[in-house]
């Protein structure tokens, strides 16, 4: 019998089983749900036994933060890449936004987990309230102002949460999360605005 054919392959090859299982938690997280999201499932579906995830993370909460702190990381280089293109205030707000936004939108399930109430004991995980305290930080850095970094951020975080929990509609209803960038700019834009004289 041919070994290609014996069955399926293994998502997982000795070598970096963290990585192997955080990109099983990851593909569980987005197609799935968040209440699928089990060390077991990541076991199951990094193809290694039902043990293996603990030699990583010693409990489900420890998977869920390490996810969580990932999210934030990739966030911030999404904002501090939006907030270097040229232009005036307004345009960095704008692009900031919809940087957010096409954040949620690509990953909707991991936004939810990142500020939801999955994590109640925040506090025993330092590095993760520093991440997340980094995403304002980065914004009101580069708006020089941090009141405005976290009044925008509040903004378009608000904004965010209401559409994934289908509170608003700005068009993803019929058109999909996609719109929502650029729907983010048009609000950000006429929120913070200056007006001419």
């Amino acid at each position: 019998m041919d070994v290609e054919t014996a069955g399926p392959k293994r998502p997982y090859h000795h070598g970096d089983l963290r990585n192997a299982l955080l990109d099983a938690a990851r593909a569980i997280l987005e197609e799935e749900s968040l209440a699928a999201l089990s060390l077991r499932a990541v076991a199951r579906k990094a193809g290694v036994s039902h043990a293996a995830p603990y030699r990583h993370f010693p409990n489900h909460e420890a998977l869920l933060v390490e996810l969580a702190s990932e999210g934030f990381t990739e966030l911030r280089n999404e904002i501090v890449e939006a907030a270097a293109l040229p232009g005036e205030e307004a345009d960095r707000i704008a692009a900031i936004g919809a940087a957010y936004m096409r954040f949620v939108a690509r990953r909707p399930a991991l936004a939810r987990l990142m500020f939801g109430p999955q994590l109640p004991n925040r506090e025993n995980f330092p590095a993760l309230a520093q991440s997340a305290d980094g995403i304002g930080d980065e914004i009101g850095k580069a708006l020089h102002n941090s009141a405005l970094g976290l009044a925008v951020w509040a903004a378009v975080h608000g904004l965010a949460m209401l559409v994934l929990e289908n509170v608003i509609d700005l068009g993803q209803r019929r058109s999909g999360l996609d719109v929502l960038p650029s729907r983010a700019e048009i609000l950000l834009r006429s929120l913070f605005s200056v007006p001419q004289d």
